[in-house]
Formats: structure tokens, C-alpha cells, sequence
């Protein structure tokens, strides 16, 4: 499992472990994992050139120790420095020391370079990068050399992935005994790059920030049947979904619940029809909801239009229940607060932007804040759908799960209906919302890989990948 701590717990562990260390380790040791990184990226280091870009703070030592380590091994090393009273004296004296070189013109050892480092601002960094640094980032995006940043790209915010102004557009990012936040969280992922952790020994105390299964966390969490097992002790769950508009949803939801783990599937609603049609093996009715039957939990809202009571009368039932697409429109919040079994909300940003009364932009912007706040207000847990799915649990207390499967070929119409499926089938099977969002979303990232590989698809496909992603996780 990946994981992501906030600024103040890496700051802590770093100087408890500082006081353990003799002066000037714990730097070391960090410089020595990103100039083996540089090293790699060029296939070695004799005859290359690297060109620094130094902050003032620590992350700039940080380069210019990576640089000493890389002039010493005869690489031809230029420092560019932002802020030259106050770069950090020790490492650019060590620097100058191994045959390093001030730029005297840092566009020109820039575009000669065949890599740059990025070493302008830490995970302090507040607001996007000063006009000069946006300016050398900028030449280094254009240029043909890999960049490099340490510890996080410039101009990111670290505990929230949000990105005010500009920031470093790196390749590669090398950070430093944990991952940030702003690492497995867009939109600052996107300016990560591929992304290398490089342990220096701190040991990182109570929950982190942030979480990402991956398939041994998954895999513990799927369903299995027993001996034993009959249909209602693997879970029913009911589907409300589809309407004369959007008759495709119900068979969509339906499609991802049966291949979600749960023991049969109860469908209600208008498209009936085409729900038997299609699978055979649901059992249908035309409603109400109360009078379908015994389910262990519903999903309700997938293109259901604006049947509010449906919505209101799942809501009253005493299961777990998942609310997507117009459900999250029609549930009254007070109801959703008040309930006593759980609730799961599957929003996307322009859903979530709605239900927060903001607009999308501000939550594609502060993806965290914007999950925590809505399950904060609805008293449920939330998946928030995107490039980078998030889950929180009940209330948005304690770790975010950040979901690290997925493709961008999953933008496709239908695609939410079979998350909301596989989800509610989850549920149904006796997952908590938390776990059963960000397990729904693991699977339905995967089988969106799977059924892509490379080439467009429809909603249809992914769900049916979804039982070969289930065998590549248990397998």
C-alpha cells in the first residue's frame, strides 16, 4: 500500500530523526537517492550535463549535494541560483568544491542540458512559483532535458495537490521517505510524473493523509463464497435505476452488481424489459421499491429522471445504500444525515460541485478539501469520481483512499452506472462504504485497463472485464 503524509507530520519525523543523526546526514542521504535517480535516467554520468535549479531552502541543498555526487563522477554540473544570498552555504561550497559552475546564463545551460533538476521550493511552498522560477520552469518544460524535481514539483502544494499559478512540469519525481499528497492527487499528479520513493529512515508516526490500495489490500477485502453460502448470505442488492430517457443505465447498473460479488440482483423500475432482456438471471419488478423484496442494499439514481420518491423511499430503508447520478440531486440532505445505516455518495466533480454550491472548477481544484467537506455534510462516505478517484469514509474522518487504477478511456458514457453497481453489489456484500467504494473503484479502474488496452470502449466492456480484474487481484 502506498501512502501520503501532510507537511507538519514529515517536518516532526525529520527532526526526530535529524536528533539522532550526525549534522548533515539525513541530507545526505537524500541527495545520494536523487543523484543515483539522475544517474539512471541517463544511462550513467560521466560526460552528461545537468543543470540545477537551486531555491533557497533545503531543497535546493538537496540538488546541489545531488549535483556534487554527479561532478564528482566527472558530469559537467551548472547551478543556477534563485536566490544567491541566501542559497544553502554548506552544499554550494561542496558543489564548487567537486567542479561544479554558477550559471552565468541559465536559459542557454538550460537548453544544454540533458536534465535539469528542480530544486526551486520544498513541500513549504505556498502559491505557485515567483515570476524568475516560472520563467526557468518554463525553459526547462521546453527544452529536450528530463526534469527532474525533489521531493515535489515547485509551485504544488503538498498537503492538497492544489496548484495556484505556476509549477515545475517534472518527468520524475523523487520525494524523500513518504509520499505527499500532492503526489497521488490531481491536478498536481499531473505534474509529477513518474514518481520514485527514496527511503532515508523516518519512521512516520499514527494514520497518514492519504492511502492507495493496491492489489494485496484489495484482495483481502473481495467477497468470497463459502460452503454454505446461498444467495441471501452473499447479499442481494436492489438496483433503482433507468427511465424512459436513459434506459441504458439500468442495464448498466445492473451489468456491474452482478459482477460485484453479491448473490443475486433485484432490479425496479420502468426497464424492466430490457433488464431481462439482457440478463436473465435479475430478478425484476416494477416497483415500489419497499415491495421488492428482501435486499441487503440498493443503489438508487442512474438515470432515474426525477422520481424523488423512489429516491426518498430507499433512503427510508434500513440497508446500506449507494446514491449516484440524479439520486444525488434528489436526496434531501437532512434525510441522508439522519439515517442509520450507512450511505455511499458516488459523485463527479460537476455532482459534487452542485451538492457544495461551487463551481466544478473549484472541485477538479481541491479535490481533498472538496471529498471531505461533502462527507462532511452529509454524515456518508463519498467517492469522488475523476482521474483520480477519492474515497472518504463516514463523515470524512480519517485516511483518504486515493484509487490508482483507471484509464482515461473510462470518460465514457455508462461507466459511472457500472461503478455504481459493482459498488452497491460490494455493500451488499458486507464491505463498509469506505471499503466498498474504493474496492468498486480498484476493480473498475482495473477492468477499464483490461478492456481498453490501448483502444476506446463502451461502458458495456468494462463491466465485462470486471470478472477478469477480479481474478487478477485474487491471483
Amino acid at each position: 500500500m502506498r501512502t501520503a503524509y501532510g507537511v507538519e507530520t514529515v517536518r516532526a519525523a525529520e527532526r526526530e530523526l535529524m536528533a539522532r543523526l550526525p549534522e548533515g546526514a539525513l541530507m545526505q542521504r537524500a541527495a545520494a537517492g536523487l543523484a543515483a535517480t539522475c544517474a539512471d535516467l541517463q544511462g550513467g554520468v560521466y560526460g552528461t550535463r545537468t543543470t540545477l535549479l537551486v531555491g533557497s531552502g533545503d531543497n535546493g541543498g538537496d540538488a546541489l549535494y545531488a549535483g556534487t555526487r554527479l561532478a564528482r563522477r566527472g558530469a559537467a554540473v551548472t547551478a543556477v541560483l534563485l536566490a544567491a544570498d541566501r542559497t544553502h552555504a554548506a552544499g554550494l561550497a561542496a558543489f564548487l568544491r567537486a567542479g561544479g559552475r554558477v550559471s552565468t546564463d541559465p536559459e542557454s545551460d538550460i537548453a544544454a542540458a540533458g536534465l535539469v533538476v528542480d530544486g526551486i521550493v520544498g513541500i513549504g511552498g505556498k502559491g505557485g512559483l515567483r515570476p524568475r522560477a516560472a520563467e526557468l520552469a518554463d525553459a526547462a518544460h521546453r527544452s529536450d532535458a528530463v526534469v527532474v524535481a525533489v521531493d515535489l514539483p515547485s509551485g504544488v502544494e503538498a498537503d492538497t495537490g492544489e496548484v495556484h499559478g505556476d509549477a515545475v512540469r517534472a518527468d520524475v519525481t523523487v520525494t524523500f521517505g513518504t509520499y505527499k499528497p500532492a503526489l497521488l492527487i490531481d491536478p498536481a499528479r499531473e505534474y509529477a510524473g513518474a514518481v520514485r520513493l527514496v527511503e532515508i529512515g523516518l519512521e512516520l508516526p499514527g494514520e497518514p493523509e492519504l492511502e492507495a490500495f493496491q492489489f494485496a489490500e484489495v484482495a483481502r477485502l473481495l467477497p468470497e463464497p463459502g460452503a454454505e453460502s446461498d444467495k441471501y448470505r452473499r447479499g442481494v442488492v436492489g438496483i433503482v435505476a433507468g427511465s424512459a430517457r436513459y434506459p441504458g443505465a439500468a442495464v448498466l447498473a445492473v451489468a456491474g452488481a452482478l459482477r460485484g460479488g453479491a448473490g443475486a440482483v433485484r432490479y425496479v423500475g420502468s426497464r424492466a424489459d430490457a433488464v431481462i432482456a439482457r440478463f436473465p438471471e435479475a430478478l425484476v419488478s416494477d416497483g415500489p421499491p419497499s415491495k421488492a423484496g428482501r435486499v441487503q442494499a440498493w443503489v438508487v439514481g442512474p438515470g432515474i429522471g426525477d422520481d424523488a420518491e423512489a429516491v426518498a423511499e430507499v433512503l427510508a430503508a434500513d440497508v446500506p445504500v449507494l446514491v449516484d447520478a440524479d439520486g444525488l440531486r434528489l436526496a434531501d440532505r437532512a434525510v441522508v444525515r439522519g439515517r442509520s445505516a450507512p450511505t455511499l455518495l458516488t459523485p463527479h466533480a460537476g455532482e459534487a460541485a452542485a451538492l457544495l454550491g461551487v463551481e466544478r472548477g473549484e472541485v477538479e481544484g481541491a479535490r481533498l478539501g472538496a471529498v471531505r467537506e461533502l462527507a462532511g455534510r452529509y454524515g456518508a462516505a463519498v467517492l469522488l469520481k475523476g482521474a483520480t478517484t477519492l474515497v472518504v469514509g463516514a463523515g470524512g474522518r480519517g485516511v483518504v483512499r486515493v484509487n490508482p487504477t483507471g484509464t482515461a478511456w473510462l470518460a465514457t458514457a455508462g461507466s459511472g452506472d457500472v461503478l455504481s453497481g459493482l459498488g452497491g453489489s460490494l455493500l451488499a456484500a458486507g464491505l463498509v462504504a469506505g471499503d466498498a467504494g474504493a474496492v468498486a473503484a480498484y476493480l473498475h479502474g482495473l477492468a477499464g485497463r483490461l478492456a481498453a488496452e490501448g483502444a476506446p470502449v463502451g461502458a458495456h466492456d468494462v463491466a465485462e472485464a470486471l470478472p477478469r480484474a477480479w481474478r487478477d487481484v485474487r491471483g
